[in-house]
């Protein structure tokens, strides 16, 4: 694919947000490789809490960027997964056990606290091990990086020394940031006590930057001490730019929420003179009251939430749409993003190049989508399983081949896991919502009617035979619908118990006539 002339034409012209955000890498080395001989994408977690569907976000769009630039180029790229272990314990997280345990090592490093879970050297192994688990079972291209490992192994030492030499610079970038009170106390170094092996907020004066020997005081006492091989570490913005300038990292994003800590970590990369990475600001994610979902709070869907309902492709197909735009992330979005996922994959073949570039599902299969086409929609399954009552998989099959004349796992492999998914989510999700309401009048009369109507129709007619029946009887003045919406409306609440439903044609003609005229007799008798 990357080496298509059609493929790099198209994709220099697309406004699919990956390749113009790999455009900026193009401008950024305009004359080929740099000298390190690759580009560096970076992305950053902080293992205070378990990681989340944000964390893996961050991860996949920079990966659909990079891919995009292996579109465009032909110079080498690596990914790095960093990890922010070595910061110190700010507060106990809601969502993890022994939270008393925890509260005895608040503003220890993250990777000298207990593992609360018991299965790790510590609390950030526990977490990283969580992180890298999160992205093999998608696959992704990365290499691992822990701040604890890179600072104890000196990789960071020169950087460091830099950053003391700097001082003065950094300095100046911070300070008009901070609160007055915060300047009287602010250091970009922050020593780990040889004492508490906390990691202290205590003002530093540099002593010998080029040995990187500073000077501050801990429990009362004047100390001198390197700030070398894991010895201190930085503040979050100063460690940020310090990081790019290290590793020398070309693109990293990070969230709406990080725009000023950007700015800030620009700006000092460039008193260390290095130039900072290109870089994108996405909207972030929201649970369902509406505020920002937290790695502490626990209060957003978990990875393996997700992938228990919905497929993995539908996950990413989500993640990929409008990144500069806020997001509801609960599992109320997971049937829609299924079908819609499955509708864009079944438009690109029959796409010319320009418009598969700008389709998400082209992204999440990096050009190489698979043709396996979807005869049914998730929503409609769900709306089966929900109307079988205890059904299994072979149940669900058995009225499929109703609607589908092939039906069978071995001809649709990708049918056959949406009905385990379509299983637990009915289970889980729908059923405890699920209320049929008794018809009023005018809607039993017009159910009447439909009953009427499926009965004079053949066992086989089609979806659309049945569609224009039921379109006629809502249409029917005598009715008293004030419009087709109310009608079908009717439909859902009294044979569904739901408040939305699928196209009922098609629904009927999966169910089977026999069926669904039992699901209007049960409904009439309760009129």
């Amino acid at each position: 694919m990357a080496n298509d002339p059609a493929l790099r034409a198209a994709a220099m012209d697309s406004k699919a947000w990956p390749y113009e955000e790999a455009r900026k890498l193009l401008k950024r080395y305009p004359n080929g490789a740099p000298d390190k001989g690759h580009v560096l994408f970076e992305t950053g977690y902080g293992p205070s809490g378990l990681p989340h569907i944000g964390t893996f976000n961050e991860v996949l769009r920079t990966t659909l960027v990079r891919q995009a630039f292996h579109a465009l180029s032909d110079i080498p790229t690596r990914l790095i997964a960093f990890s922010d272990d070595m910061d110190g314990l700010r507060k106990v997280p809601d969502n993890v056990p022994n939270g008393e345990m925890l509260a005895e090592y608040l503003g220890k490093p993250l990777t000298q606290i207990p593992d609360p879970f018991g299965t790790h050297e510590s609390f950030a192994h526990h977490n990283n091990a969580k992180l890298r688990e999160f992205l093999d079972r998608f696959g992704f291209d990365y290499e691992f990086l822990s701040a604890t490992t890179c600072y104890q192994a000196g990789q960071f030492d020169e950087t460091l020394k830099s950053v003391l030499r700097h001082y003065d610079g950094i300095m100046g970038v911070m300070l008009p940031t901070l609160r007055k009170e915060r300047q009287a106390t602010y250091s970009p170094v922050l020593p780990i006590s040889q004492k508490s092996g906390i990691v202290l907020q205590v003002p530093v004066t540099v002593v010998d930057a080029d040995n990187g020997i500073v000077r501050f005081e801990d429990e009362g006492e004047m100390v001198e001490q390197s700030i070398l091989t894991g010895a201190a570490k930085l503040q979050w913005k100063v460690d940020w730019a310090m990081r790019w300038v290290a590793l020398g990292v070309d693109y990293e994003m990070s969230g709406k929420d990080l725009i000023d800590s950007v700015t800030q970590s620009s700006k000092i990369a460039r008193v260390l003179g290095a130039r900072p990475p290109e870089g994108f600001n996405y909207e972030m994610f929201l649970d369902e009251k509406g505020e920002k979902i937290s790695k502490s709070k626990g209060n957003g869907l978990s990875l393996d939430q997700w992938l228990t309902y919905g497929p993995d492709e539908s996950l990413a197909f989500y993640i990929y749409r409008e990144p500069k735009k806020a997001k509801a992330l609960h599992m109320g979005v997971i049937p829609r993003a299924v079908d819609e996922y499955w509708q864009f994959r079944g438009n690109w073949h029959d796409q010319a190049l320009k418009e598969r570039l700008g389709n998400p599902v082209h992204h999440i299969h990096d050009g190489h989508v698979p043709e396996e086409k979807l005869p049914v929609t998730f929503g409609l399954l769900l709306n089966l399983v929900g109307v079988m009552g205890e059904a299994g998989k072979d149940q669900v099959w058995g009225y499929l081949t109703n609607y589908v004349p092939d039906a069978s796992p071995q001809a649709y492999p990708a049918l056959d896991k949406l009905i385990d998914l379509a299983l637990a989510y009915h289970r889980d999700f729908v059923a405890p919502t699920l209320k049929r309401r008794a018809p009023v009048a005018n809607e039993a009369t017009a159910l009447r009617d439909l009953d009427a109507a499926l009965a004079a129709l053949p066992d086989d007619a089609s979806a659309e035979d049945i569609q224009n029946e039921i379109y006629a009887i809502g249409k029917n003045e005598a009715h008293g619908f004030e419009n087709l919406r109310d009608w079908f409306k009717a439909l859902y609440e009294t044979l569904l118990g739901a408040e939305q439903g699928p196209r009922m044609g098609s629904f009927i003609a999966l169910y089977g006539i026999a069926n669904s005229r039992k699901l209007i007799g049960e409904a009439l008798a309760l009129a």
